[in-house]
């Protein structure tokens, strides 16, 4: 299933560009790491085609999210202390900046959030609070703790410098892999998508994936501006937004070319085919881009060159072993 885009046409200016993602990564330095590229011949993973993987489950707290988490901070003078809402990884990310910058974390998370998880944002020595039932009630609850502590709100997708942030993968990308012609990227709130997007700026394609049961940038497209959608299913903790980010939305929707829909099932599978074919661990979240591909939502041409963003990693081991 897929939706054409509905926004404004890709000549149009919108909040984030190069320049902002070149200031971000000028902040992140090497507080970030730079992650590798595979690149998988055509039948690898039961493939038709090659494609080259950007491997940003390597990344510090387990994914992307410490990109935009650092450059929100450090752009701004020293907090007191940082809040979070997050299903669990950008409160990771936080949680791990806070470490690293010697600043106090508070993160809420959903009740769905896995045991996993919350133990990866205790961890790095965040103040975790647990309650509601999405990622939107914790949302709810950090903002209201931000307004009465003074502590600064560290928002996971709806904030200029975190797309930003998020946008220096795209940099990455493009200086490891010149020439690409599509680049596929899981969507949850909108932020990786809209920095990475802003980067290439229509020079290559870019294809939303998001879980059947949570489609919201498809939804989006379809009527022209953020909507509500339903959050359930297995990466409802990573990519469980109810609707698109404002920002990211003005940023991502010139340029996403298609949004496609992955079951479950293709989820699961595609994880499993990453630990079984490659070792590598990789959540539902992290794998639904790469699932596009593997159940065939998305087909590319003949001769079309492919990324697809694996972007996280904080799951059981033994889950994705079988």
């Amino acid at each position: 299933m897929t939706a054409e885009p509905a926004g404004p046409p890709p000549t149009a200016p919108t909040p984030v560009g190069p320049a902002e993602i070149e200031a971000a990564a000028g902040r992140l330095g090497d507080r970030v790491r730079r992650t590798p590229v595979l690149a998988l011949g055509g039948g690898d993973l039961g493939l038709s085609c090659p494609v080259t993987l950007k491997l940003e489950l390597l990344q510090h707290s387990g994914s992307f999210k410490a990109r935009g988490a650092f450059n929100r901070v450090l752009a701004v003078e020293r907090p007191p202390a940082l809040v979070a809402a997050s299903g669990g990884n950008h409160g990771a990310a936080v949680a791990y900046v806070g470490r690293a910058l010697g600043l106090p974390v508070e993160v809420f998370v959903p009740a769905m959030t896995s045991r996993l998880k919350q133990e990866r944002i205790t961890g790095f020595g965040a103040h975790l609070v647990v309650g509601g039932e999405i990622y939107d009630d914790a949302q709810r609850a950090a903002d209201a703790r931000a307004a009465a502590s003074g502590a600064l709100l560290v928002h996971p997708y709806d904030h200029l410098l975190v797309v930003a942030g998020q946008g220096t993968v795209g940099r990455e990308l493009d200086d490891q892999v010149p020439g690409l012609d599509t680049v596929l990227v899981a969507v949850g709130g909108g932020g990786l998508i809209a920095g990475v997007a802003s980067w290439y700026r229509g020079r290559a394609k870019m294809v939303s994936v998001e879980p059947e049961v949570i489609p919201a940038m498809e939804r989006a497209l379809v009527a022209g501006a953020p909507v509500d959608v339903g959050v359930s299913g297995v990466a409802a903790d990573s990519l469980g937004a109810r609707r698109i980010g404002a920002v990211p939305w003005a940023c991502a929707s010139p340029f996403v070319h298609e949004a496609v829909l992955v079951p479950d099932d293709a989820i699961i599978v595609t994880q499993r085919l990453l630990w079984s074919e490659l070792r590598l661990v990789a959540e539902p979240g992290g794998a639904a881009a790469l699932a596009a591909l593997v159940c065939g939502a998305y087909r590319p041409a003949e001769g079309e060159r492919v990324a697809v963003i694996v972007c996280g990693s904080n799951t059981d081991p033994a889950a994705v072993a079988g």
